[in-house]
């Protein structure tokens, strides 16, 4: 099985259909500080649901347009990371993220996130790769400061949201720009 260590009791891997009871169990113990950033589409509420969103995910990396994966702390599933979309045809993709509240302040996301970037980049041969953020979501942007990605604009009004319409701030990093800041070079 792919497993993947980012800490020395952590670690990164697919997230299936199958880990349904997991994934609803994590949901559960991170909802209420996910619901003000995530889709609620994501955050299932029962296990039907929880599956529903893991086999969107994986009908994704069937069709090669996105993708899924689990962060685990020692036995427990605690967040992941995604492909929200994939395209080789323009070589630009959306990253995202999730974790409860528990893990935070580990580095997880961060590690997690640049092992999927050097796979996109490195293996897939992508050029773009976008973190889309609500505005005011300051953990996600600092993930995307972190990670040497730039401010592109804002989307404003764009969506719906719990208290009115939400601004979205789309951040990215290039391929080049990866490449010359994980291998300590200075990027064009």
């Amino acid at each position: 099985m792919f497993s993947m260590p980012l800490t020395d009791d952590a670690h990164l891997r697919p997230l299936n259909p199958w880990h349904a009871e997991e994934f609803l169990a994590n949901l559960d113990r991170g909802r209420e500080s996910m619901l003000p950033w995530v889709s609620p589409s994501f955050v299932a509420a029962d296990l039907d649901g929880a599956r529903h969103v893991l086999q969107r995910y994986a009908d994704r990396w069937a069709r090669d347009d996105g993708g899924i994966w689990g962060i685990w702390s020692g036995d427990t599933l605690v967040g992941g990371v995604l492909l929200v979309s994939l395209s080789t045809a323009t070589g630009v993709c959306e990253a995202g993220c999730w974790l409860e509240p528990a893990a935070e302040g580990r580095g997880l996301v961060t590690r997690a996130v640049s092992r999927l970037i050097d796979w996109v980049v490195d293996e897939r041969g992508l050029h773009r790769v976008e973190w889309r953020v609500t505005a005011g979501n300051v953990r996600s942007i600092a993930v995307a400061r972190r990670l040497g990605m730039r401010r592109d604009g804002v989307l404003r009004q764009v969506a719906p949201g719990p208290d009115g319409r939400i601004d979205l701030e789309i951040w990215s990093v290039l391929a080049p720009e990866w490449r010359a800041r994980r291998d300590g070079g200075v990027a064009d």
